[in-house]
């Protein structure tokens, strides 16, 4: 079932409880760019975490071109989606996380439908994504919030345009 689902910006009120969702039901390598850093949650990588989300505070004017939002359901943080500046005007690219106790609620397709308003409103066209053809996850969120997919030797590109209705869950 579909819960509540709204974004906050990730800020410095926020970042701890995302750093800890991370922490308690993701792995590294599914919430952050890799890094050099002893294996797991590591101080380390935790601390490259913090810095990694730090770097989008500027949003999509800022030095990353990215705005990222915590993903919050039943006043809880359950996850991350972010948007980043394509270099083709009025295009940005999303990607999402969820805790493990998140996923297969509803929650992805609310947290995409949402982003799409958001990028909606910055103004932006299209919204596209990339995953793997394994990631039935993943592809089952942007099916139903209407991406037209492609798929070209095991990776899957999503456009969805902004232009048109979305598609009512």
């Amino acid at each position: 079932m579909t819960g509540s689902v709204r974004l906050e910006p990730v800020d410095e009120r926020n970042l701890e409880p995302l750093l800890s969702v991370a922490v308690a039901e993701a792995e590294p390598v599914d919430v952050m760019p890799p890094v050099e850093a002893p294996a797991g949650w590591s101080q380390a990588r935790r601390e490259a975490f913090r810095e990694f989300h730090r770097a989008s505070f500027g949003g999509l004017e800022g030095p990353t071109r990215t705005r990222m939002y915590a993903v919050i359901a039943s006043g809880e943080v359950v996850g991350m989606i972010r948007m980043t500046r394509c270099d083709e005007p009025g295009v940005v690219e999303t990607g999402m996380w969820l805790g493990r106790s998140a996923r297969g609620r509803g929650l992805g397709a609310a947290a995409l439908r949402e982003l799409l308003n958001a990028a909606a409103a910055a103004g932006m066209r299209t919204v596209v994504a990339e995953t793997t053809a394994e990631n039935a996850g993943a592809i089952s969120v942007l099916n139903k919030c209407g991406a037209k997919l492609h798929e070209h030797a095991g990776k899957v590109r999503a456009e969805m345009c902004l232009d048109s209705a979305l598609p009512t869950l």
